[in-house]
């Protein structure tokens, strides 16, 4: 495939595919109307070990590497955005935290179900007035006679309100340090009293994925909930954020790619005076530059991977890899659906959903702004 992958990541790629064309795309748009989370295919994901890719064996994982995690999500991704979602947020931000931080005993309690694709688990992290500034934080967590008693709201939280959802990491001010919130993080489980999950819909993407509100209203967990230490919270999830954002980055690029095909085999098929319109210079300018875009962030993105891999830095790649594909999927979507004319905006072509779905990865996980703050930060500017 190129210089960053081997066999084992070719098989890869060709076995999610496979699965994502035979067992998906048949119902990628009926789900998308619907706006119906599927346990169907979230099972069967499991089945062909989408779920605790990079999580050791010994924890219930398959022992993949990075590159092969995320070869995975972009050829989810090529099909239908809403299942790749699911996969991404799940091993991303749901395992990755619990994998990193976790105890002995958090790890062996929580990881082997969680790598089956039977439960799945939330990040809890952005609240109504904390988004791109995560120390906006105001879920609160003090400890009460050997418990957690937690006060707050989290919004837009994927995978934390699906019938398979066993819980979710949340983030919460245990209290004040040199005059700066100390934040923490801690498991709560799904049904625990005070606890509620709500699925929020009528999005404009991703409708077959599930997000969420939370609440917590005094609700109590036991004090070993705590992942990793008080005062460790910021770091945990910014920690998590630099692996997720390799994640939106394969979503991107794998949109990208399925919006890329379908308007190439369009242009072939689509007649105007007498020649397909592929023909036209207009037309192949567009699809030249559009391959163009995916081999760059292909190339960056399997990069970082690589990066990440061989236990080197990699935060400044993500980065770059995240704000690149985030914005060459909504080029290159955008282009696709020029290029299919009026029946672009039709949903009879699910270039009409990629045009959509796309929306959402210059927000998730650090808007684009976000992610060029970062990246001066990296450059030694601010």
């Amino acid at each position: 495939m190129d210089i960053f992958c081997s066999e084992e990541h070719d098989l890869i790629r060709r076995t999610v595919r496979d699965f994502a064309e035979k067992e998906i795309k048949p119902l990628a748009q009926e789900l998308d109307e619907k706006a119906e989370f599927s346990i169907e295919l979230t099972r069967k994901m499991g089945e062909i070990g989408l779920f605790g890719m990079v999580v050791d064996p010994e924890y219930g994982g398959h022992g993949f590497d990075t590159l092969s995690y995320i070869i995975a999500v972009e050829e989810l991704a090529r099909v239908d955005s809403s299942q790749a979602a699911t996969v991404a947020a799940h091993n991303s931000l749901g395992i990755g935290p619990i994998y990193s931080f976790g105890s002995e005993e958090q790890k062996k309690k929580y990881l082997p179900l969680l790598c089956t694709g039977e439960a799945l688990w939330g990040f809890g992290l952005t609240e109504p007035d904390a988004g791109s500034d995560s120390r906006g934080t105001r879920t609160k967590a003090m400890v009460e006679n050997g418990e957690w008693v937690i006060n707050g709201s989290k919004i837009f939280i994927t995978n934390a309100s699906t019938p398979i959802t066993r819980g979710s990491t949340v983030q919460v001010v245990t209290g004040m340090k040199d005059g700066q919130k100390d934040f923490s993080a801690i498991l709560v489980e799904q049904n625990t009293p005070g606890f509620k999950a709500v699925s929020m819909h009528d999005k404009m993407m991703w409708r077959a994925s599930n997000t969420s509100e939370l609440y917590f209203d005094d609700c109590r967990v036991p004090e070993e909930n705590l992942l990793g230490q008080v005062g460790q919270g910021s770091r945990i999830m910014l920690h998590t954020l630099d692996s997720g954002r390799l994640s939106i980055a394969a979503m991107g690029l794998g949109l990208a790619q399925g919006a890329f095909e379908m308007a190439l085999n369009y242009s072939k098929e689509r007649k105007q005076f007498g020649k397909p319109i592929a023909h036209f210079q207009s037309i192949g300018f567009k699809l030249a530059d559009m391959a163009t875009k995916m081999e760059l962030a292909r190339n960056l993105l399997y990069k970082a991977c690589w990066l990440k891999d061989h236990k080197k830095p990699f935060a400044k790649e993500a980065a770059m890899s995240k704000l690149y594909c985030s914005e060459i999927a909504k080029e290159v979507a955008d282009e696709a659906v020029q290029i299919h004319g009026g029946y672009g905006l039709m949903k009879a072509y699910p270039i009409e959903r990629f045009y959509r779905d796309q929306r959402l990865l210059q927000i998730g996980e650090g808007t684009s702004e976000i992610q060029r703050l970062v990246i001066t930060r990296h450059l030694g500017i601010l």
